[in-house]
């Protein structure tokens, strides 16, 4: 399977090193070489994973990855020269998936973008059981059904995919690219209309009043988090 890879990298000898092993790969490539081309290449694409530095022209890796996290859980590895446990705890809460200190090799690299894509797609692939509570909404993830104040809401097989994928991922926010995605099992070519259908569907079924809704909640200009705390039954 060929993973799609954003460097984001403004040294040019590091940047040919890594496009030789990564092409050797078979992994497809872009390439940012400051901060805002790297915010603007990843809003208009889709990514596996990120590569990237902290010291860059326009925009900070810092600022990147704080821009990615606020519409993306796609993981990201830091490049640094920075070779301090305080920087990469720094860098690391800040929502980095893990990172590679300047200069490293190769193969480490290659194992390290494995092994964090490697984690994040088995993340996303576990099927829940059982059932879990968001306020007066029970969730049954066995037989998929959904019951507020122990009435059966009736959603199609989608809507309750796109549920279930914000309720057991309650701190995060979805951007409509990762819901069709996740749910369609297909990139978003200029789909997002489908995503605003169902989310006002399901929100017509399951809000108190589908106009101010409290159980999802946008975060405009980024995407759609659950409203309340998921509890396991």
């Amino acid at each position: 399977m060929s993973y799609h890879i954003l460097l984001v990298e403004d040294n040019p000898s590091v940047i040919s090193a890594i496009e030789t092993v990564l092409q050797r790969e078979e992994f497809t490539l872009k390439i940012a070489k400051d901060g805002q081309e790297a915010i603007d290449i990843f809003n208009k694409n889709l990514f596996d994973l990120v590569l990237l530095d902290l010291l860059l022209p326009t925009l900070s890796g810092e600022e990147v990855l704080k821009s990615i996290r606020r519409k993306s859980g796609t993981p990201v590895i830091i490049i640094s020269m920075k070779s301090s446990d305080i920087d990469k705890a720094i860098n690391l809460g800040l929502g980095a998936d893990d990172y590679l200190t300047k200069p490293f090799s190769m193969i480490e690299m290659i194992a390290r973008i494995k092994a964090v894509i490697r984690r994040t797609k088995q993340a996303q692939s576990v099927t829940p059981s059982g059932e879990c509570k968001v306020k007066d909404i029970i969730v049954n993830f066995d037989d998929y059904s959904i019951h507020k104040n122990n009435s059966l809401i009736k959603l199609t097989t989608k809507e309750f995919e796109i549920f279930k994928i914000l309720v057991t991922n309650p701190e995060k926010v979805f951007s409509k690219d990762e819901l069709f995605r996740l749910v369609w099992h297909e990139d978003n070519y200029g789909k997002n209309n489908s995503i605003n259908v169902h989310i006002k569907n399901l929100r017509e079924k399951i809000e108190d009043d589908y106009r101010h809704p409290r159980y999802i909640i946008t975060h405009w200009g980024f995407g759609y988090k659950i409203g309340f705390e998921v509890t396991k039954n």
